[in-house]
């Protein structure tokens, strides 16, 4: 039986996870849930799966969510340190970490340096902080296993092979809902209209992120850490019906992919069961119905993200950690209305000319800087708002 924790239980992922975890009760046992301050939702997760332990933020949790947990016999925690004592609970065997940004840097860094199986599913963890996470996973003994399907898709596909032998991996993008826009119109993009994703149900950050391609661009530095690559043999091909995931190809022209319905669920399991594979006839791929299967290069003009990323990935140091907090901010002013979509991309470029702490390799500084990057980036988009 193997025992898990989710770190953001309410959100998409969380919710994927739990999916999986009902669906193969016999095999998994949910011991931890934290979440946000969703407490209806969470409420209803704790009466579902009766964790051993339940945390949420500082706030004060909910009279229902109090109940819940002591209807379930669930013990209650609240803040940094109660998730820092779920991620790192001798009892946990796996830690789902799947909170959005930021905020779930500390926490999986405590489950890395408890040596646990970490179901990576927050890019911005290794954004910020690759090379830092990944030193502490081999110190530790930890396993990182990334549950985003483009990355999930590599690993699947580099098993077996030699590192050695590998020329390049291209992570598949969908191109987004603004793929067939033209450049002039993406200055009147709405909220609804970055939200309506083509493919995947996905939170409001990453749905936007998915919209400007930024993550995309995210997801470039996570694999740089992830699988220990240059930037030239990272490349971003689209791919409109998301049916491909990513792909390798070898030094000997062969070329393999990893291929699954759009569905988080699938990466997700294959996180929890690895190195097994579990049966789930429901899942079942039919290549007749999904054809043809179309690839092409990103429009890098329309969408800059994509080369301020790879900027970014090419400088290290702060600067992955500036264009990720840049972003979180410029995301969030889009979606409650203070900027518009394309003034997403101007906040994170004005933030990323700015002067910043000199940059160490240790997560003081890296707090410190992504700090910095946030007040930057606020007063940025004060500014677009008077214009």
């Amino acid at each position: 039986m193997k025992k898990i924790a989710i770190l953001g239980s309410t959100g998409s992922i969380g919710r994927s996870t739990l999916a999986v975890a009902d669906r193969f009760a016999d095999r998994i046992e949910v011991f931890g849930l934290a979440g946000g301050r969703n407490f209806e939702a969470l409420s209803k997760q704790v009466r579902s799966f009766r964790p051993k332990v339940v945390v949420v933020g500082d706030g004060e949790p909910s009279g229902e969510l109090v109940q819940a947990c002591k209807e379930s016999g669930s013990t209650l925690a609240k803040g940094v340190e109660g998730l820092a004592g779920l991620a790192s609970d001798s009892n946990v065997d796996t830690v789902v970490s799947a909170i959005v940004g930021a905020t779930g840097l500390e926490p999986t860094l405590r489950a890395v340096q408890a040596g646990k199986r970490v179901a990576l599913a927050n890019k911005e963890v290794l954004v910020m902080a690759g090379e830092l996470v990944m030193k502490t996973a081999r110190r530790y003994g930890a396993e990182i296993l990334p549950v985003d399907s483009e990355h999930n898709a590599i690993f699947q596909c580099l098993e077996g092979n030699s590192r050695g032998s590998l020329r390049q991996i291209l992570l598949c993008a969908t191109g987004g809902p603004l793929r067939n826009r033209n450049r002039g119109e993406l200055g009147t993009v709405t909220v609804e209209e970055a939200l309506n994703h083509p493919r995947w149900n996905m939170g409001r950050k990453v749905s936007v992120d998915s919209a400007t391609m930024m993550n995309k661009g995210l997801e470039m530095i996570e694999a740089r850490h992830l699988f220990d690559l240059k930037s030239e043999q990272i490349r971003v091909v689209v791919h409109p019906q998301a049916i491909v995931h990513s792909l390798v190809e070898y030094v000997d022209g062969s070329v393999i992919a990893q291929l699954s319905r759009a569905d988080m669920e699938i990466p997700i399991q294959y996180c929890l069961s690895y190195p097994e594979r579990w049966a789930d006839e429901n899942k079942h791929l039919d290549l007749t119905a999904v054809s043809p299967l179309e690839f092409y290069e990103p429009d890098a003009g329309k969408f800059p993200a994509l080369g301020l990323a790879r900027a970014a990935l090419e400088s290290g140091g702060e600067v992955p950690i500036v264009l990720n907090a840049a972003d979180e901010v410029a995301v969030e002013a889009f979606l409650s209305g203070e900027i518009g979509f394309v003034d997403i991309m101007e906040v994170v470029s004005e933030v990323l000319q700015k002067e910043m702490p000199e940059f160490s390799n240790n997560l003081e500084s890296i707090i410190g800087i992504d700090h910095q990057a946030r007040a930057v980036a606020a007063d940025v988009v004060m500014k677009l708002r008077e214009r």
